[in-house]
């Protein structure tokens, strides 16, 4: 027993497990080293942005407040291109696919969920089956219809393929899972209709899911270019990426005033996905149900 004791304090400090000071150190260095590299070009972009544009390749990462041209690059991409309506663009086609996206997708998830009917795992292995399609196979026989019914260059248009989410109904099945089914029995027996247990019961529980899912098809279809620029080919139904490539080929290679531009549809999805988050631990932190 001594010889023991003897042999543990006579180990080699080398031997010794790392402090949790150098551990928490080194994981949130190492965290922030690739934070930075997220963060890079968005500050580049924000500094081309403000700076003349014939600084920006020559010092990119200086910033002179004397040879600041913030007024005049912001300026030229408010009114060389109706920036305001394609952003507007923009948040009627998000809000109205993320309206319709959670109305179909909980109701599917609950039926998938906490009901049984025949065919219940067939229909689960079809939305687990739409998962695996690209967004670019359909894309053909969708524009097609949409011309054929003179629906090209509308809201509908661009907001019809994303009515219906795979991935979000997946999501919200598993959540819904969790859910204890003696509640929603008794909920029954109490006479409350299926509207009511999702609107009352469910959707309260799964606000964390909900909230996630919101910030994944705002930016997704915010930022989405692609369908856009199949169906849209008018200015007054340009999106906001869809408006920005056009503002570039109106202007040209002038990357002062495209940074801007591209600052101005960048800056509503940071303060979406700052809403969302405090929202989102809020959710998180949501106990029992109401």
């Amino acid at each position: 027993m001594t010889s023991a004791k003897h042999d543990v304090s006579v180990r080699s400090p080398r031997s010794l497990p790392p402090t949790p000071f150098f551990a928490a150190a080194s994981k949130h260095g190492l965290l922030l080293i690739f934070a930075a590299i997220i963060l890079l070009p968005f500050v580049w972009m924000i500094l081309a942005a403000v700076k003349n544009p014939a600084d920006i390749f020559s010092d990119p990462f200086s910033l002179d407040p004397a040879k600041l041209h913030a007024g005049e690059n912001f300026g030229k991409a408010l009114n060389a291109a109706p920036m305001g309506l394609f952003m507007l663009n923009s948040l009627i086609v998000v809000v109205g696919v993320l309206s319709v996206q959670l109305i179909t997708s909980i109701a599917a998830a609950h039926a998938l969920a906490q009901m049984k009917f025949r065919g219940q795992a067939l229909m689960f292995g079809l939305v687990l089956f739409a998962l695996c399609i690209p967004v670019q196979v359909p894309a053909l026989p969708m524009y097609i219809a949409l011309a054929k019914l003179g629906l090209l260059n509308s809201y509908f248009s661009l907001m019809f393929p994303w009515f219906f989410s795979a991935f979000a109904i997946f999501l919200f099945r598993q959540q819904f899972r969790t859910f204890p089914r003696e509640i929603i029995n008794a909920a029954r027996i109490d006479g409350f209709t299926e509207i009511e247990i999702i609107v009352r019961l469910i959707v309260p529980s799964a606000l964390p899911a909900i909230a996630a899912f919101s910030v994944f098809s705002v930016t997704a279809h915010w930022n989405d270019l692609y369908w856009p620029l199949i169906v849209v080919n008018v200015t007054d139904r340009m999106t906001a990426p869809l408006g920005l490539l056009n503002f570039q080929s109106a202007e040209g290679v002038s990357y002062g005033p495209l940074m801007a531009a591209a600052t101005i549809i960048t800056l509503p999805l940071i303060c979406v996905f700052l809403l969302a988050r405090r929202y989102f631990v809020e959710g998180v932190t949501m106990t029992g149900v109401k």
